[in-house]
């Protein structure tokens, strides 16, 4: 299996067999860290890191140079810099990585309209429709690749199967900036000498739990009872590693995928005691989540907060409303309810709000009276004016001050939708 720094990829020759595929799975390669080298040639093969302030932040993605040190994404940038003392750490540009990604997914859209964007940066393509115009799975896939490339300057690697589950691990063992094809009469022979951590959906714990039992490869998992797996992972788990090892996953492209979360984190430029600070860094990030939640048309059954304290431990907490809102007052407030029922009390090295449990905007059942009625006026005139002069141009007076983060982004940010032609 091909690793994250890229060592042990494998790529499909010209000529190779796609029989029986239809599902390309596009990843672009080292997303922001390419995007910054595209804007700063001069950053090219060097090891580089996108992330915070140096020290403080948390990794968002890494260059392939860095990675070959260990650097990973989502670790500290301290952590990173000694793992590689001479990478350059370089701060998030959230807003040309939508702009690329955009651009992405609309290239995505000109082969096939059955897309299915996971990120930012990835996407399930179903183009079994497109044959008479594109040519094979294989074709479609070699010219896709060639026009992301020629249109953004960015690289991706593309995994052709006949399940999106084969076609996700393909794309990871080609990268980066390549492509591995498996054809449908391939499949099992491809899948049986994985281990089982390659199975997309098991991760650690899961993994742990299977290899403690002498379970290492996708061949272990063939010879095992499904009552041992079940066992071992539980019952729904274990049906789904099941499935996945015999390579049937009934799965089909979701162009209506639903967001399962909406969230923003900040990491601080130094820990932070103060009771009343944290609450203000809430409310700001909950003013965040709501705008994103308005921007999509999404309203969230249940809010959540998490807290990094000093020592790294995080605690995470949650409360479901009794009604789902996109209003930002409204979830400052819960997030305010979660804050003050926690005990511990050490300085805090990182907040988070989440909107969790989405549904769309006005499917909940009307009540006699709308209790944020107020709010929602005075927050649609915020939108309204961020449209305008751009995000921050109007905010809480209590919100004024100097910025204490070093990375606010979301923390599962979604390629935007292109719009309907």
């Amino acid at each position: 299996m091909g690793r994250g720094d890229g060592t042990g990829r494998l790529v499909s020759p010209e000529d190779a067999d796609d029989t029986g595929t239809g599902i390309l799975h596009v990843d672009m390669d080292a997303f922001y860290a390419s995007v910054e080298v595209l804007d700063d040639p001069t950053l090219k093969g060097k090891p580089l890191i996108v992330g915070g302030f140096e020290g403080r932040g948390v990794v968002s993605s890494a260059s392939y140079e860095a990675r070959r040190f260990g650097v990973r994404s989502a670790m500290s940038v301290g952590q990173a810099l000694r793992l590689c003392p001479t990478a350059i750490t370089v701060r998030p540009r959230f807003e040309r990585y939508l702009e690329l990604s955009g651009h992405v997914m609309r290239i995505f859209h000109d082969f096939t309209p059955l897309v299915e964007p996971l990120s930012i940066d990835e996407a399930f393509l179903d183009v079994r429709g497109a044959r008479r115009l594109w040519g094979s799975p294989g074709t479609i896939a070699r010219l896709l690749r060639q026009r992301v490339l020629d249109e953004t300057g960015l690289t991706c690697s593309v995994g052709v199967a006949a399940t999106k589950h084969v076609a996700k691990m393909a794309s990871t063992q080609s990268k980066p900036d390549g492509l591995l094809i498996v054809p449908e009469a391939a499949t099992a022979g491809y899948l049986a000498g994985q281990p089982v951590r390659a199975l997309w959906g098991v991760g650690p714990k899961a993994s742990e739990a299977l290899e403690g039992r002498g379970i290492r490869t996708v061949a272990d998992i063939l010879q095992t009872p499904r009552s041992v797996l079940e066992r071992a992972l539980g019952p729904a788990m274990g049906d789904r590693v099941w499935h996945l090892a015999r390579g049937l996953d009934a799965r089909r492209v979701d162009t209506e995928r639903v967001e399962k979360s909406v969230g923003h984190e900040e990491t601080f430029f130094q820990d932070i005691a103060d009771p009343a600070v944290l609450r203000s860094e809430l409310r700001r990030l909950a003013d965040r989540v709501g705008a994103r939640l308005r921007k999509h048309g999404w309203e969230a059954a249940t809010i959540s907060i998490k807290v990094r304290f000093a020592d790294f431990t995080t605690i995470t907490r949650s409360q479901t409303l009794a009604e789902p809102t996109a209003v930002g007052q409204r979830i400052g407030d819960a997030a305010h309810e979660l804050f003050d029922g926690i005990q511990e009390r050490m300085p805090v090295r990182l907040v988070g709000v989440r909107a969790e449990k989405l549904k769309p905007a006005g499917s909940a059942a009307l009540t006699l009276w709308d209790d944020d009625e107020e709010w929602r006026r005075v927050e649609g005139a915020l939108d309204d004016a961020t449209a305008r002069f751009g995000r921050g141009a109007v905010t809480r007076a209590t919100l004024l001050g100097r910025s204490r983060g070093g990375t606010s982004l979301p923390s599962h940010p979604r390629a935007e939708r292109p719009p309907e032609h």
